[in-house]
This record gives structure tokens, C-alpha cells and sequence, in this order.
């Protein structure tokens, strides 16, 4: 048994605000402290440190096909960096794409303890999750791709949503899955011909479906499933200029419906096609106010390296047009594509300077924090050890403002955010980084400090500079032993894989065989990841 007294404590799924609290830990689990024998246990005094549940990231790029591409295809990553952090000295790590190791460290030595894998495609889910059990000290799950999958596209054409159902539920079994992943619903279809998608009611080639279509279809077969985490959409126009009325056209769409936006930033700006790029987000931020049926994570922009990575094919090619950089396509026979380029976000650069106000204008005009989460799509718009450095800006308007002087001057006139004087507290932030996404993410046992939680548990010293404060935790434990001590690592842990398996009608197969037989190169016995695959691995269940 062990006892974490005396601790300020932040729970905001409890509603505890700072209150002086203790917390009592045994077989890996919150327990009651009416039941505590305080005789022999172990004691840690966390008399005025700040005390919040293990960190939950619901969007992150650390492993799979295109994540050791990116390794691969970026070894300047690992050679041309000056590290700042004691971890990233170890050799060959890579800064922007570490390693599976170095990322499982990276993640512990910030007090964050459950982290999801943002995107993975079925046909490479195999692969994706030996790396997930090669990442060491969190709890993690991943996103299976959805949106451009030429099975449900049929179903979708026929009229045969209740087969769409049967496969998804099979798809998520078979790939070891957590939730439906959306990318460009038929934009990435549409580039296998040179194509693309620009409105939600574009025909998808060969299919005469439209993007409309994939995502209410998919939107009403998560509710079918009661799967924990609703379906986590990657929309049309990312990137691009007047993307922000689409967005609010697909939230639209939803009618109601559950359903999480994913690094909104890049899908939140104003002005016109072919224009100077401008901020939409308080257009965005305000249709996101009016529909608490969804969430939202921001991927904040930080000025630095960074390397793009997604299953957005036709989005890549354009970052290579525009920036110059060297591009990586990729292309997953019937199910998904993507590409891989290194980016340099520059503070004097107007596009990026667009960028980083637009993220930081997200998180201040959003008002319910229960609504935006903070992220980096990593490592698309940057490195998630970045995240303390945004929970300064976040935190200190003074700081934002600083920063905010910094950044080419044309994207400052008539932006709103140097108007915008919310500080979040260290109870919003306690939400945005882990009651929050562990709420959207459905699951019961993280996030929270309650009775039968797991047992992962953030201790930060209460400093005045927020960057420095949330980026060396004192203590962090996990499953209720300290793995973590003032910033090192103490001791190694697997973590779990969570993934589900809803129920499904067996025919499904029948269907699925001829299938398989005419589209892909692997056989359908053989698709399916197999448990041992998994030998940490936990099943969420289903509502």
C-alpha cells in the first residue's frame, strides 16, 4: 500500500480544485482511504506540490508504417540536433520522430501515462502494434483508418449500412483496434487518380459516394457499436485557405451526432482560395460552443522542426509544392494512402505565424475545456515534449503576448488573440491534459483520482514559470509505483494496449472472402492480428 498525503490536489472528473487531499494506492488501484491501514505502507509527503492524474494524450503519431518512414526517411533527425533534454542525448533517438524507447520515456519524464496512436491503417495494423509494445511506460491504443476504405464505399453505394456496421466491428477486432479514424473521407481515394475532394458533397471516383456520406455513415455505425471513443475525424481542405467553413459544414453534418475533430488548427482558417491565409478560428471556436456533442484537440503549432506525417496523400504532395522539402507518398491498396515531409515552422514566416495564433485563438475562444484538448499532432505541427511550453502560453498572457510580438507583423493586424486576456487555470489545464481526454476517450479507469482508478499519478512542484514546472514532474507513477523521480527515469514498465471488440453478425465473412480475394495481396485468414501480438493487452468494453 502506498499513500500520497498532504498534495494539492487537481481532479476535475471528481471536482476537486486544489483541495488538500490524500490518496491511498494498493494492487495498482485508487482505493477508499476509510478502508486505509496506514501500518506499513509507504509514504510519499506531497506537502505543497501540485498532485493530478497520469497525463492522457488522445493524438499522437509514435508508431507505425508511416511513422518509421518518417525515421527513415529523415536522418538529419538524428544526427543535427542540439539536445536539451538529458534523454534526447542518447545516440540515434531522432528529435522529431524518436524512437519507439526514447518516445515511452519522453512521455513518463512529462507525466503523461495513456498516449493513442493517432492512425493506423488495417492492412499494417501488425506491424504498428509490435511497436506499441516496444513503447515502454504508457498505456496505449490506436486509430484504425475508415475513410477511404473501398469495402465500406461499397456499402455506402449499395445502401448497406447495417454490412458496414458487421465489417467495422470485424475490422476493429481483426486490426486490435480502439476507435474509427477518418482522413479526408474520398480525398485520398480521389488521389490515387490525381484528385482531391474540396466540398462535402464531391463524388468520390469510381464509388459516387461522397464525404458527406463516409462520415454520417460512420458517425451512425460508432452509436451502432456504443464504441468508448466516438469517431475521430481528419476533414476535408486541411491546410487550406477558407477550410474553417467546411469544417463547421462537416460538425453540421453530424445532426447531433458524437464525434471528435482532430488538430482543428489546421482545418480552422478564414479567407479566401487563393488569398492571404488569415485566422477562422472564432468562426470555428463558435459553431464548437454551440455543439457539445463534439470535441476537439487544437495541434498547436511550435516554432521549430517538425515532421509532417498523414494519411492525407494529396496533402502532402502540396506541403512538398509549397515548402520545396522532399516528399514521401505512400499508398495502402484499398484502404488508405499518406506521405511523409519535413517542415521548419518560422516565426517571421506569415503562413506559420497564421498558424500559431490560429491554435492559440482555438484554445482561448473555446469556452468549455471540456470541449478542446491540447495536442501537437505530434509530430505533425511539432514534438509532443513541447506540450509544457503551450501550457505557458496557455497559463500566461504575458508570455502569449511576448511571443505574439515576435511573430511577422502581417499576421498580427486584425488578429483577435492579442484582445483575448484568458490565463487557464491549473484545473483547466488538469482537464485539457487528461480528466478530458480521458472522458472523450471512454475510458472509466484514467483521468480521475476516484475509487478504482489505475493508479497514475502526476506530482509537479508549483512553479512560477509553467514551462519548467509541467516539464520535470517530482514524482510520476504508474499503476501505482513511481517510475519517474525529478525529472528520471526509476524503473521500466510495459504498459497496456487497449483495443476493442465489438460484436458483429459472422456472416460478414462471407462477404469479406471474395473481397479479399479480388483486392488485396494478403489473404483473409491471414489479415486479422493475432493475439500474441499483444501480450499486454486489454480489452475496453463496448457500451
Amino acid at each position: 500500500m502506498l499513500g500520497i498525503v498532504n498534495g494539492q490536489v487537481y481532479d476535475p472528473q471528481n471536482g476537486i480544485n486544489g483541495q488538500v487531499r490524500d490518496i491511498w494506492i494498493e494492487d495498482g488501484k485508487i482505493i477508499s482511504s476509510e478502508s486505509v491501514d496506514r501500518a506499513g505502507a509507504e509514504i510519499i509527503d506531497a506537502a505543497g506540490l501540485v498532485v493530478m492524474p497520469g497525463g492522457v494524450d488522445i493524438h499522437s503519431h509514435i508508431v507505425g508504417a508511416k511513422v518509421n518512414s518518417g525515421r527513415k526517411f529523415r536522418p538529419e533527425d538524428h544526427r543535427d540536433h542540439v539536445r536539451t533534454r538529458t534523454a534526447l542525448t542518447r545516440s540515434g533517438s531522432g528529435y522529431t520522430v524518436p524512437s519507439t524507447y526514447l518516445t515511452g520515456y519522453l512521455y513518463a519524464e512529462m507525466g503523461y501515462t495513456t498516449v493513442m496512436e493517432a492512425a493506423t491503417a488495417p492492412l499494417v495494423a501488425r506491424h504498428t502494434h509490435e511497436e506499441l509494445e516496444d513503447t515502454p511506460m504508457v498505456d496505449k491504443g490506436v486509430f484504425i483508418t475508415m475513410g477511404n476504405n473501398h469495402f465500406i464505399m461499397k456499402c455506402i453505394r449499395d445502401g448497406q449500412r447495417e454490412k458496414a456496421r458487421d465489417y467495422v466491428a470485424w475490422l476493429l477486432g481483426a486490426s486490435k483496434g480502439y476507435a474509427i479514424k477518418i482522413v479526408n473521407p474520398g480525398g485520398v481515394e480521389n488521389w490515387k487518380w490525381g484528385r482531391n475532394v474540396g466540398e462535402m458533397d464531391d463524388e468520390v471516383i469510381g464509388f459516387g459516394v461522397t464525404p458527406r456520406q463516409i462520415i454520417t455513415t460512420l458517425a451512425w455505425i460508432n452509436d451502432e457499436l456504443g464504441l468508448p471513443h466516438v469517431p475521430h475525424i481528419h476533414g476535408i481542405n486541411l491546410g487550406r485557405t477558407g477550410n474553417a467553413r467546411t469544417t463547421v459544414e462537416t460538425l453540421e453534418a453530424l445532426e447531433g451526432r458524437r464525434a471528435h475533430f482532430c488538430h482543428l488548427q489546421f482545418l480552422s482558417y478564414g479567407g479566401e482560395p487563393g488569398k492571404r491565409l488569415r485566422s477562422g478560428a472564432a468562426q470555428v471556436a463558435r459553431a464548437v460552443n454551440e455543439h457539445p456533442n463534439v470535441t476537439v484537440d487544437v495541434g498547436q503549432v511550435i516554432f521549430g522542426e517538425a515532421t509532417t506525417m498523414t494519411s492525407d496523400g494529396p496533402l502532402e504532395y502540396r506541403l512538398h509544392q509549397l515548402s520545396g522539402n522532399k516528399w514521401l507518398n505512400d499508398d495502402v491498396e484499398g484502404e488508405t494512402g499518406g506521405g511523409v515531409v519535413p517542415m521548419l515552422y518560422r516565426r517571421k514566416n506569415l503562413f506559420n505565424a497564421v498558424q500559431w495564433l490560429t491554435g492559440m485563438e482555438l484554445f482561448l475562444l473555446i469556452d468549455d475545456p471540456w470541449q478542446v484538448f491540447l495536442t501537437t499532432d505530434h509530430p505533425n505541427a511539432g514534438p509532443f515534449f513541447c506540450y509544457p511550453r503551450v501550457i505557458k502560453l496557455l497559463m500566461d498572457r504575458d508570455y502569449r503576448a511576448e511571443v505574439l510580438e515576435s511573430i511577422h507583423p502581417r499576421a498580427r493586424k486584425g488578429a483577435l488573440l492579442s484582445e483575448l486576456d484568458r490565463e487557464y487555470s491549473l484545473y483547466e489545464i488538469a482537464i485539457v491534459t487528461r480528466a478530458g481526454t480521458a472522458r472523450a476517450l471512454g475510458l472509466k479507469s484514467k483521468g480521475h483520482l476516484g475509487v478504482g482508478a489505475d493508479a497514475d499519478v502526476t506530482l509537479y512542484a508549483p512553479l512560477d514559470d509553467k514551462e519548467e514546472m509541467f516539464a520535470r514532474p517530482r514524482y510520476v507513477l504508474k499503476d501505482g509505483q513511481v517510475v519517474v523521480r525529478d525529472g528520471q527515469i526509476m524503473r521500466e514498465c510495459p504498459g497496456r494496449t487497449l483495443y476493442v471488440t465489438p460484436p458483429y453478425d459472422p456472416g460478414i465473412e462471407a462477404d469479406l472472402r471474395p473481397h479479399f480475394e479480388e483486392c488485396y495481396t494478403i489473404s483473409f485468414d491471414n489479415y486479422p492480428v493475432a493475439p500474441e501480438y499483444l501480450p499486454h493487452g486489454e480489452v475496453i468494453p463496448c457500451a
